[in-house]
């Protein structure tokens, strides 16, 4: 991949696909451009906080966060069947849209506009299926939640905060 970016093939050389503990491991060994983390600074989960953010800070790497909806589930529909989020999870989601709505605000807006305003990452991607959703997505770019609604989101997701399940290969979700 350098030599593909000495001929001007490639401008940036990344990674993505794993925790951040082993994003970090792999960062160490083989130096990069960008890491692209994704479902770990959202609402729910801001575990990249921990050891992936103050390294990719110290080495000048660029991060770019994915999935603010955390994989559908900060929405007002709760997520695919297919969500591995555990039902206390669910039930805190369902309990926050709630919160929302009766503020008159969207969950979904109020998950992106979150995300958005995190000063670590370069970039947040968010998948999009219908030019409805491209919009709505847009409109949470202005503005921002109210920080009480923001406190009200905290208190009902502590119990599930940071709660994370395995994803891929058992052995790669260990600590960096």
């Amino acid at each position: 991949m350098r030599g593909l970016q000495d001929e001007g093939k490639v401008r940036y050389v990344g990674i993505s696909g794993y925790p951040p503990g082993f994003l970090v491991r792999i960062a160490q060994a083989i130096p990069v451009d960008a890491i692209l983390n994704y479902c770990r600074y959202n609402l729910l989960v801001n575990d990249m906080d921990h050891e992936l953010t103050p390294f990719a800070k110290e080495r000048g790497i660029g991060l770019l966060n994915a999935s603010p909806l955390h994989m559908g589930i900060l929405t007002e529909q709760g997520g695919p069947e297919w969500h591995p989020a555990p039902p206390g999870v669910r039930s805190a989601v369902r309990r926050v849209a709630e919160l929302c709505r009766s503020h008159g605000a969207n969950l979904s807006d109020i998950a992106l506009r979150f995300c958005f305003d995190y000063p670590n990452a370069a970039t947040t991607l968010v998948g999009m299926s219908t030019t409805k959703e491209v919009s709505r997505n847009l409109s949470a770019i202005d503005g921002g939640p109210p920080p009480e609604i923001l406190e009200e989101i905290e208190a009902i997701l502590a119990p599930v905060h940071n709660m994370v399940w395995i994803s891929g290969r058992p052995e790669n979700n260990l600590p960096g």
